[in-house]
């Protein structure tokens, strides 16, 4: 990575001089570019909060440059070396693959925090062609592979540094490469954790373990998680252990979204007052839509967003309709939300395999059809760097007014699924679409409940999420109606693989 030049504001700069003297501490000075190795030492948190549009993303990225320009390894979750013990490592990490994604777009090589729980079991053979690509060892002689089939790996991996992306241009695929995972047995070094509003007290604890040295990234206006009781992971540091950047900076201005955001940091402002503001900004931008229906086209891949799981449910089963899915069944390109993986401990390899692929509780999958075998589903996991897998699979569809949820099809065991088209905002918590659809009669009701969190009224905090999940185009749907779709489902936009990689196979016998 190359450092670009780049001007700090004053609370930024502060911010990376604090990031700065903590790293020297952990023995890592970046006005020198100086290393030592790694060492036992007391354990060190800071966060880094901010509200959206405060530079807390570009301040990342840059801390990553400057970082690997020193001569620290990145690890991701592409390919991590056996060889380089002493070797100063950063790992970024985000709780969910969207949230991931959102960075590896932005050239931050992030992955998420489950997958760096878990380290590849890579096959001997193939490990001696990425440990000679990253420049380890000196060519290999693979059987099986001609010096033309290295070339290609080789000429790939100066394009891009990708490991994967190598050993497929040399003919290989990943079950070639990576043979299982197993529970990470020693430490890392520098973790730098993105979206940390999102962490609870168990993941915060896990990330201590792992990083002796660890800097949190997040936003203190976003919601807490359901079981924080309404307090984030900040809350527990001391205040010298806390740096707010609360500067909105340039790439920000003239953003209508985020102009929206931040006014909902008015005390006085009302939930009336508010959508008079989004229908001035509508009549303006058309960035900000003043919605009169939900467009049913956008809820294939990007979820309506709402607070009460009544809403959810109904929009759902509304979309299903439009688009005259059968109830026994699930028509390609119907997206769903992982609910996590039902499998017994006997099977913990198996559910390794798929929470390191991606597949975990909250991850977004598009349906792409049916498995080769009875209740196995072929899968693209968004945001996930490898995205086509295929598991068996337990398909829930909620109904209204019904406790328990209809099952078209189902294997006996392994990953729960529940709709996708639309999920509560805290669900939506650390992704972010292009377009985003809010639901305004569920946070009308947020607002006339009264309720107050963190010293926030619940509807703000909600519709602040809601908002700031919208890159480009933020639609205020204000009827509860429902457009008719312009063309049928179809999985064109994805990458879709006639083999997927990975089986999930799951015997009665013990493991």
């Amino acid at each position: 990575m190359t450092q670009s030049p780049i001007v700090f504001s004053d609370d930024q700069a502060d911010a990376f001089d604090h990031v700065a003297d903590i790293l020297r501490g952990a023995g890592i000075d970046l006005d020198n570019q100086l290393l030592r190795p790694p060492r036992d030492m007391a354990s060190s948190v800071m966060a880094l909060m901010g509200k959206a549009g405060s530079g807390k993303t570009m301040l990342l990225a840059h801390l990553v440059n400057a970082l690997s320009d020193a001569g620290v390894d990145i690890v991701s979750g592409d390919y991590e070396s056996r060889r380089k013990k002493e070797k100063r490592t950063l790992a970024i990490l985000a709780p969910t693959n969207k949230a991931a994604s959102v960075l590896r777009n932005r050239g931050v090589p992030a992955t998420t925090i489950h997958r760096i729980l878990y380290t590849p079991v890579y096959d001997p053979e193939y490990e001696r062609i990425a440990e000679w690509l990253a420049g380890e060892t000196d060519r290999p002689e693979v059987e099986g592979l001609t010096p033309e089939a290295l070339d290609r790996a080789h000429d790939f991996y100066q394009t891009a540094k990708s490991i994967p992306g190598a050993l497929a241009a040399a003919g290989l695929r990943g079950s070639d490469f990576i043979t299982g995972w197993k529970r990470r047995e020693s430490p890392l070094d520098i973790g730098f954790i993105d979206e940390a509003s999102m962490l609870d007290d168990r993941q915060f604890e896990d990330l201590q373990e792992i990083f002796p040295t660890l800097v949190l990234f997040g936003d203190p206006a976003q919601l807490a998680p359901v079981n924080q009781g309404g307090g984030m992971v900040f809350d527990k540091l001391q205040a010298g252990q806390k740096k707010t950047l609360s500067r909105v900076h340039r790439q920000t201005q003239d953003n209508p979204i985020l102009d929206l955001a931040h006014a909902l940091a008015d005390p006085v402002i009302t939930f009336h007052d508010f959508e008079t503001l989004i229908q001035e900004k509508a009549a303006r931008d058309d960035r900000v839509v003043w919605g009169q229906r939900v467009e049913v086209d956008l809820m294939a891949r990007s979820p309506v967003l709402v607070w009460r799981n009544a809403t959810r449910i109904r929009l759902i089963q509304a979309f299903r309709k439009v688009y005259d899915a059968p109830e026994d069944a699930l028509l390609p390109g119907e997206p769903l939300i992982c609910d996590g993986i039902e499998l017994p401990l006997k099977h913990r390899k198996k559910r390794i395999d798929l929470e390191a692929r991606g597949l975990i509780k909250g991850a977004q999958v598009v349906y792409l059809g049916p498995g080769r075998k009875p209740g196995f589903s072929r899968l693209h996991v968004i945001g996930a760097e490898d995205p086509q897998l295929s598991a068996a699979s337990i398909v829930k569809i909620e109904k209204p007014d019904e406790e328990e949820p209809f099952i078209p099809f189902a294997a006996r065991m392994g990953a729960a699924f529940l709709h996708g088209a639309a999920v509560t905002i805290h669900k939506a918590q650390g992704s972010q679409w292009d377009t985003v659809q809010v639901f305004a009669p569920d946070l009308y009701a947020a607002s006339q409940m009264g309720r107050v969190e963190a010293g926030q009224p619940l509807w703000k905090r909600l519709a602040y999420v809601a908002i700031t999940r919208a890159q480009d185009r933020l639609i205020w749907v204000v009827r509860n109606r429902l457009s008719k779709p312009t063309a049928p489902l179809d999985t064109d936009d994805l990458r879709v693989f006639a083999n997927p990689e990975l089986k999930l196979e799951i015997q009665d016998s013990p493991a």
